[in-house]
């Protein structure tokens, strides 16, 4: 009696994943299995979901101006950064904060919340990505950038609206910005 030899098993992705090499995944789950009439075993594979990557950041105000910065990639955006192992949003934020601009001497409103959340890709796989956006107040003006950033600036309300290159962020600015004259703040 002769075996045949079973099919290589292969890793059936998610529609919206890009596929990897050689349709192999380094994380599976099996889902489910089948034998057929000739014991061979078939196994269907799923992909892992990676956990979504967290950031937190601030809509940083002084007076009635608006803190960008500029990415390497070349869009503007706000201050913000990963969470690093068990730390709160709020630590979060005024770490990379202070991290990215040198700006330390914030006041954090806690009455105003968002968040959102985008996917890019980095280096041929999907990353999930949330960011959890608080507003903060600040009287200090001179900023030192890191080297994750080549510029920023300061910017009235309209004109920060207009410069920041998502419109999920611009979004979130002109919430902030109800809000903040809501709570009586000159916008």
């Amino acid at each position: 009696m002769r075996l045949r030899r079973a099919p290589p098993i292969i890793c059936l992705q998610y529609p919206t994943s890009p596929p990897l090499p050689n349709n192999r995944c380094s994380k599976v789950e099996i889902s489910n299995y089948t034998v057929d009439v000739r014991g061979r075993i078939e196994i269907c594979k799923m992909p892992i979901a990676d956990p979504m990557e967290t950031s937190c950041g601030f809509v940083l105000v002084n007076f009635d101006s608006i803190l960008l910065l500029q990415y390497p990639q070349g869009h503007w955006s706000y201050p913000k950064g990963h969470v690093e192992g068990d730390e709160d949003h709020h630590t979060t934020a005024r770490r990379e904060l202070l991290e990215e601009t040198g700006i330390n001497d914030i006041v954090i409103d806690s009455g105003w919340r968002q968040r959102t959340e985008y996917s890019f890709y980095h280096r041929g796989r999907q990353i999930d990505k949330e960011v959890y956006w608080y507003i903060a107040t600040t009287n200090q003006l001179d900023v030192t950038i890191s080297h994750e950033h080549t510029n920023y600036l300061w910017l009235n309300f309209d004109e920060a609206e207009a410069q920041l290159t998502f419109d999920q962020e611009k979004a979130l600015l002109r919430d902030a910005r109800t809000y903040l004259a809501a709570s009586g703040a000159t916008v």
